[in-house]
């Protein structure tokens, strides 16, 4: 499979790092809000790459940055109260790294500085003006999810040719993301004449209500959609694809390495990394921040042998037969 560029870099945001403040009060040591969706259990690898990420720009948590977590737990309706919060206690940067985390920043504040990792088109989520010139007080990564969601329900079908229908599943909490994804790939599959079902999923519990739905209606397969509920679940999702046999794609590689059949897009690892590096960016800009640049992010597709097997009277022979990458 040919690779191309992944990760997208928005360059610029119009508040720096308020270094003046930090002159006059030396005692007090830059502050990091971050504000996760989900519970910190969930994000632990996503952390560490965060972690590491700041360290590249010479940032050590409890050294000479605090970083002060606030944690959702699932609930998107808390996001509003907890970025309040934040800017209530005048941290230096917010870190938003979901998009229903990030919209909630974005109106709690249009000063301090925000750092987003989306999945969708900041422009169209009204994060930003353009990805040259973001203005505002926000700058992040996006995977530009909506360009590569079609991509996935086109390996997956051609993974299961003889399907009539396949299934998408979202996260109804998160209607910005979920709408889009939608749209977008129920004209893909009306183009294949395939049948698109949509199936929910905001708990843990909803995952094997979802699984057993694809069985009973004998759908061909599953896209999960980008989502950072589902981010963190790899290893569950992984797990119920199996035991369901029900061929499965998701966007990011951890899909694969937790067991899941295929997938196609970057490293969330990687992508972390790259969310951690840019609060250390404001503070060493001397200015107003007015480009982030970027190594290239790779978009490459991954699969593995095992439940490709397990899978067989379900997939083409060709991808049984070809190497996996």
């Amino acid at each position: 499979m040919k690779r191309r560029e992944f990760i997208s870099l928005i360059g610029g945001a119009a508040a720096a790092w308020p270094l003046e403040a930090r002159a006059q009060q030396p005692q007090v040591l830059p502050s990091v809000g971050f504000v996760g969706s989900d519970s910190p259990d969930t994000y632990t690898d996503r952390l560490r790459a965060f972690r590491l990420g700041l360290k590249s720009t010479g940032f050590i948590e409890g050294q000479n940055v605090v970083i002060q977590y606030r944690w959702a737990e699932g609930r998107n309706d808390k996001l509003s109260a907890l970025t309040a919060d934040l800017v209530q206690r005048q941290v230096t940067v917010i870190v938003a790294p979901t998009t229903p985390s990030v919209l909630a920043a974005k109106a709690a504040t249009g000063v301090i500085p925000i750092v987003f990792f989306v999945a969708g088109d900041p422009v169209d989520l009204g994060l930003v003006t353009s990805l040259r010139r973001p203005g505002g007080n926000l700058t992040g990564a996006t995977t530009l999810t909506l360009e590569v969601a079609p991509k996935w329900l086109e390996l997956l079908h051609e993974m299961v040719p003889k399907a009539t229908s396949l299934a998408l599943l979202i996260n109804p909490t998160s209607p910005n993301l979920a709408d889009a994804q939608s749209r977008d790939l129920e004209t893909v599959a009306r183009s294949r004449g395939l049948k698109l079902h949509l199936l929910h999923a905001s708990t843990d519990s909803d995952f094997e209500t979802a699984f057993e739905s694809v069985t009973r209606q004998q759908i061909g397969g599953l896209v999960i959609s980008s989502d950072s509920f589902f981010f963190s679940r790899s290893a569950q999702l992984a797990m119920l694809a199996a035991r369901h046999a029900v061929p499965t794609i998701f966007g990011f590689r951890e899909f694969v390495a937790a067991g899941g059949l295929m997938s196609y897009g970057g490293s969330l690892a990687e992508s972390f990394r790259w969310v951690g590096v840019m609060p250390g960016a404001f503070s060493r800009a001397k200015n107003h921040l007015t480009c982030l640049s970027s190594s290239p992010r790779k978009l490459s597709y991954s699969s593995i042998l095992r439940p490709l097997r397990r899978l067989a009277s379900k997939c083409h022979r060709r991808y049984l037969l070809a190497p996996t990458r």
